[in-house]
């Protein structure tokens, strides 16, 4: 299984973020059903095949049913910083500072 993900890396490696979001857009618009959906897809993104579009798509199917199946762990959340304690910010007992008038 993991030569599937270094396959899966290379193959998104060759893939600029503009073909990416025209790939995104040409999904939308040539469903499952519409004829000759590979080659009217590889013509919206420019520069890739039926071939290596119809690839991309089974590899990104196959990323997705292995996060929805558990099998890819979510990455560790950092928490959020802490806002510093108002003691921090100034010292115990001194009075806020007015606000200047304009």
């Amino acid at each position: 299984m993991a030569s599937m993900s270094m396959t899966s890396g290379s193959v998104r490696a060759q893939w600029t973020q503009k073909q990416n979001k025209l790939f995104e857009q040409a999904l939308a618009v040539y469903d499952k059903d519409t004829p000759d959906r590979w080659h009217n897809i590889a013509r919206a993104v420019g520069g890739k095949s039926a071939d290596e579009v119809r690839r991309y798509y089974e590899l990104l199917e196959e990323d997705v049913s292995r996060i929805e199946s558990g099998k890819v762990p979510f990455p560790p959340t950092a928490a959020p910083p802490a806002a510093p304690a108002p003691s921090a910010t100034r010292p115990t007992g001194t009075p806020p500072r007015a606000m200047a008038s304009y």
